[in-house]
């Protein structure tokens, strides 16, 4: 089974940042914690899907979700 991608959305000093797990540099940096999540599940989102990891200011994780692959099948609304 091929290893997911993860995301984590932490706190740094110019803002929060999305970092995709073992890169060495951010993504992208955001002003609030809530820009810097809804990047990091577009990126999941567009890359087949993944763990997102949520960290508070503390840098501890607070919270996980899954990302479903962006390309969802069902013609179905929800």
């Amino acid at each position: 089974m091929a290893e997911r991608n993860s995301y984590h959305v932490v706190p740094g000093e110019d803002g929060w940042k999305a970092e995709r797990e073992g890169s060495s540099r951010a993504s992208s940096v955001h002003d609030t914690q809530s820009a810097a999540i809804d990047a990091a599940r577009g990126y999941l989102s567009r890359s087949g899907g993944g763990e997102l990891n949520i960290h508070g200011k503390d840098n501890k994780v607070r919270a996980k979700d899954t990302i479903a692959p962006g390309n969802d099948p069902r013609n179905t609304p929800g």
